[in-house]
């Protein structure tokens, strides 16, 4: 980087990053455009064409690694995004992937029902959970949820499920399980950052909340963890929804 750069761009933490670029030569975008690129859901592409979710999922990555990305663009001269990410200083970590992948203390008998709006992410899951004993019930979107969670005779130990997702909103979704499911217990995941899913009230006390990027471990660990000492969400949280 620069010293004019840093002069510019005065929130970035002085290390050493790797800078990655990515450019077309497409329309370009003017400053409306430019300035919400980065929001959940928004996109410029006709009804059916896309969700908009792309752009914000890696803004959300970005950030959780410490980074930085920035886009400069205008009218009939195409786009450019950099990304700024610090580089890792010291040695590398050596994973057993097969004693992090099948801990015993991770595995359960009990029924998720798994949220995610991604299908490969949800597919990954659902496996994860499957091999390590799980019951697994998936849904790729709250309205779907809804439906699981209304055909389920049996009981629901736990709904993991995505943040930021088209359609019902999950804070809706999670209180009309509620509504029939008191004894059912939460974790909440995303890629998002804080400042973006903080509307959503995932992150208030109290909560299970686990982001993206996690690790199959990372993950079990969680749900384990919220499986035993997490409780189940209050009627007190779902007021709003009266």
């Amino acid at each position: 980087m620069t010293e004019t750069f840093r002069a510019e761009h005065y929130e970035i933490v002085p290390g050493q990053y790797i800078l990655m670029s990515v450019s077309d030569t497409g329309i370009g975008m003017d400053e409306e455009i430019r300035a919400k690129v980065f929001e959940p859901f928004f996109t410029t592409k006709g009804v059916g064409k896309g969700t908009g979710m792309g752009l914000a999922t890696v803004y959300g990555i970005v950030k959780q690694n410490r980074g930085y990305i920035y886009v400069t663009s205008s009218p009939g001269k195409g786009t450019v995004f950099t990304v700024y990410l610090p580089v890792h200083e010291g040695e590398p970590e050596r994973v057993r992937m097969k004693a992090a992948l099948s801990p015993k203390s991770a595995a359960g008998g009990e029924t998720v029902l798994v949220v995610e709006d991604d299908p490969a992410l949800l597919d990954l899951i659902c496996r994860a959970l499957a091999d390590h004993g799980y019951r697994i019930l998936k849904a790729g979107n709250g309205e779907r949820a809804l439906e699981v969670s209304n055909n389920h005779q049996g009981f629901i130990d736990l709904i993991l499920t995505d943040v930021i997702m088209p359609g019902v909103d999950v804070r809706d979704m999670v209180c009309l399980i509620h509504a029939a499911r008191k004894d059912t217990k939460i974790l909440y995941i995303s890629g998002y950052t804080d400042s973006t899913i903080a509307p959503y009230g995932v992150l208030e006390e109290g909560l299970s909340f686990l982001g993206k990027p996690f690790t199959p471990y990372e993950l079990l660990q969680k749900i384990r963890q919220v499986l035993v000492h997490g409780t189940p969400i209050s009627g007190e949280e779902c007021v709003y929804s009266d």
